[in-house]
């Protein structure tokens, strides 16, 4: 298998939502073998936390389930993500609305919301559990665990094989 495909994860300021996405994303595609063939990162529309670790509350989270997202760090989105990835998924509305505006003229690259891969979740989009207690970072734990799945499913079914 040569082909490679590429993801990037966004959320507002890249330290809960989107490493969380990358952090579950990259063991799933881990798990399936599948690390040469998936290219995975995140960012932020925002430049607020470059550089920044994530959110110790989200990183404690994943680690609770298995994730590890210690080495992962905050980046903004640049236009440059538009071309390096195949995939471009925010975390909401408002960040995709900001992805759109940032992308090139006659991107073909698949930008939308990340829970539209969901299974069992009718929500699309993954609530900031920025300003909430722990109970928000489970539930985006949950969500993305779910739209992960189904996202590594698609991959799998029309990009690689």
């Amino acid at each position: 298998m040569n082909k490679q495909v590429s993801v990037l994860f966004v959320c507002m300021g890249n330290i809960c939502r989107s490493p969380t996405a990358e952090a579950v994303f990259r063991h799933y595609v881990e798990s399936a073998g599948l690390s040469e063939s998936i290219l995975i990162d995140s960012a932020g529309t925002h430049d607020y936390h470059i550089g920044h670790a994530p959110d110790q509350r989200s990183q404690q989270a994943a680690e609770q389930r298995g994730y590890d997202m210690s080495g992962l760090r905050g980046r903004q989105v640049e236009t440059l993500d538009f071309e390096r990835f195949d995939y471009v998924l925010a975390m909401d509305k408002a960040n995709l609305a900001i992805l759109h505006y940032l992308a090139p003229r006659g991107c073909k690259k698949q930008v939308g919301l990340f829970l539209e891969f969901s299974r069992y979740h009718s929500e699309r989009e993954v609530p900031d559990p920025y300003y909430g207690g722990t109970q928000g970072f489970e539930c985006v734990l949950d969500m993305v665990e779910d739209a992960a799945q189904g996202l590594l499913q698609h991959i799998r079914s029309n990009e690689l094989t």
